[in-house]
């Protein structure tokens, strides 16, 4: 999980450099961005901490808070996503017709990576 953080609140943005210390990286190669303000950006998913209902966490919150809702968020940026979806998929550049053992291959990697990210939200939601 790569996360940059760009927040208005100083103590925000400070505690969340120590929370995600090890998962900081710059707005060109993160893969979520953390805001304490609701600001448009289409190249790179949002993520809102806040005191009302529409945020994506509300104030105050654990690290283990943190991570699980972060890592729900990035994993529903990709499922939605059309363009990382038709990116992941193998390209047939024949005429031949499909095989779907390559599609089954291709779904049985996706749903290995899904157990993965399921079992690290578990366990950072159960290692406060």
């Amino acid at each position: 999980m790569k996360v940059s953080v760009q927040c208005e609140s100083p103590l925000l943005q400070r505690s969340l450099e120590l929370f995600l210390e090890g998962h900081l990286t710059s707005l060109r190669h993160c893969d979520i961005v953390i805001r304490d303000k609701n600001i448009h950006d289409e190249e790179h998913p949002t993520f809102i901490i806040g005191v009302n209902e529409k945020a994506d966490l509300i104030k105050p919150f654990s690290k283990a808070q943190l991570f699980h809702a972060l890592t729900h968020a990035i994993e529903r940026s990709k499922a939605v996503s059309p363009v990382n979806i038709a990116a992941a998929l193998p390209q047939e550049t024949s005429s031949e017709p499909v095989s779907f053992e390559i599609l089954e291959r291709h779904i049985e990697k996706l749903t290995r990576e899904y157990q993965a990210n399921i079992l690290k939200a578990v366990r950072a939601f159960y290692e406060k």
